[in-house]
This record gives structure tokens, C-alpha cells and sequence, in this order.
């Protein structure tokens, strides 16, 4: 009952909702040593989805990061371009996690009813509550948001496992498992400021069928959650979490929302 009820929350809040969708989608997470591969990012979801039209002086970080260590791979971004938004040229073998994050200068503001139907789509639970507690739940609500993007590749044959701790963003989701090695379960970890993240909503999608979510689940007190993956595809996770501004702020909240993209394809 709580995922329907999510699913037709987020129904009724259409353009919200789908404009906070953001990934990245290489054009294929299994890479060649070397060989360049394309990648978009990519906003939205079901006939809405489509490449974001982000511009580069908002991300403010893109690497990527294995058991060895880190790569900056700014360079290698061009948003907008006609084909792609950038290419992935990995030159050793092994798992790695790609990263991308944005400012939080974006903004939105809503109806009071329709912002407490957001918060709680997204599992909000602590603003939900400190709307209330502090009487505005009736007021309009506001935030700014930046984002945070993951995406699982695999280099040749190398395997391995990812990175287990937070790379530096405000909100990741870590996963602690290779998909490839175990295409039927993902565990995951989700951090705050560098900290497990207990009672987070993680929403687990299908993006051959995305329309929806096929799985929700609430972190434990550890900041974990373990996901069932009933067939191989493309998948993505996405989490958000929010922090109250002082009074004198001209929002009320900063929001970060964060997604992990990635494949448990067997195929090439």
C-alpha cells in the first residue's frame, strides 16, 4: 500500500517530481580499456524523460573512483552538445563508480498542500514534521536543490568491489556490492554529510519501464537498504534529503537529490 500511495502522489505532482529525476546513462556500463564511450544526462522519467539542460558552470565536481583511487573527469564534459554530454575513456581495468554534482542555486516553491504531498512522496518525514511543529503547514514551502549522480561502469574484466565509503557529495547512496557478480540483490548504503542516513526513502526503478518505482524502501538505523532485482536491466536508485534554513533565508529548506545508475545486463 505505501509504494501505491507513492506512485499516485507522485502522479498528482508531475512536473516536480519528473524534474528532480536526474542520472547519468553511459551508453553502455560495461567500458573497453581505453575506448571511448558516450554518456548523456538524463532528467525525468517515462514520455517526459529526455537529456537535461543543465549548463557546465553548475556541476561542480565529476570523477571517477575505484579500490586505486580517484580520476577528475571534467574535462571530459560538454552538456549540450548535439549527440552527448560528455565521453568515458578508462584506460585501467576494474570497477569503478563515476560521480557527478551540481550547485544548489536551483529553486522551487509550492502550495502548502502540494509541497507536504511532496515531502511526504519523498519520505521527508523530519520537514514534514518541523512544518507542523513550528505551524506552516499551511504555508507555501520553498527549497533550493543541487544534485548528486552515480553511475556504475566496469572497465574489461576487471571486477572487484567499488569504493564503500562516501566520495564527497552531500547525499550518495554507496552501493556494497558488485551488480555483476550478484545480478538478483544490491545492498546499499546511504550517507548524509558524510554519515549513515537512517530512515531514508530509497526508490528503486526499472528505467526500461520507469514510469514508476517497482520497490521503496526506508533505510535502517545503519543507513542500509537491501534491494531484490527481479530480472537484469537498467536500473536506478534515488534518495533525497532536506535540511530547515534559518529563518532569514530566502528558502526553507536545502534539498539534495541523489541517484545511483547501473546495470546487472550479463551481455555485453
Amino acid at each position: 500500500m505505501r509504494l501505491r500511495h507513492l506512485a499516485i502522489t507522485l502522479c498528482l505532482l508531475p512536473s516536480l517530481a519528473r524534474a528532480h529525476d536526474f542520472w547519468l546513462q553511459p551508453q553502455s556500463h560495461r567500458l573497453t580499456a581505453g575506448v571511448a564511450t558516450p554518456l548523456t544526462l538524463q532528467v525525468g522519467h517515462g514520455p517526459d524523460q529526455r537529456r537535461s539542460p543543465i549548463r557546465k558552470d553548475r556541476i561542480l565536481g565529476f570523477i571517477a573512483a575505484s579500490q586505486n583511487g580517484r580520476l577528475d573527469l571534467m574535462e571530459s564534459l560538454h552538456p549540450g552538445d548535439r549527440d552527448e554530454d560528455g565521453q568515458l575513456r578508462l584506460q585501467t581495468a576494474g570497477l569503478y563508480v563515476l560521480m557527478l554534482w551540481t550547485d544548489s542555486r536551483a529553486e522551487s516553491r509550492l502550495p502548502a498542500a502540494r509541497f507536504n504531498d511532496y515531502l511526504d512522496a519523498e519520505g521527508l518525514t523530519p520537514a514534514l514534521e518541523a512544518r507542523r511543529r513550528e505551524g506552516l503547514s499551511d504555508r507555501d514551502g520553498s527549497e533550493r536543490y543541487g544534485r548528486v549522480a552515480k553511475t556504475l561502469v566496469r572497465v574489461g574484466e576487471g571486477g572487484g568491489r567499488p569504493p564503500l565509503t562516501p566520495l564527497g557529495a552531500p547525499l550518495e547512496i554507496v552501493p556494497e556490492a558488485d551488480p555483476w557478480s550478484d545480478p538478483t540483490r544490491l545492498p546499499v548504503r546511504v550517507y548524509w554529510q558524510g554519515r549513515p542516513l537512517a530512515d531514508a526513502l530509497v526508490k528503486l526503478t526499472d528505467l526500461a519501464h520507469d514510469f514508476e518505482p517497482i520497490a521503496a524502501i526506508r533505510t535502517n538505523a545503519a543507513g542500509r537498504a537491501l534491494f531484490v532485482l527481479p530480472r537484469q536491466t537498467r536500473w536506478r536508485l534515488n534518495v533525497v534529503w532536506t535540511r530547515p534554513l534559518p529563518p532569514t533565508a530566502e528558502v526553507d529548506f536545502e534539498t539534495t537529490f541523489s541517484s545511483l545508475s547501473f546495470s546487472n545486463e550479463s551481455d555485453r
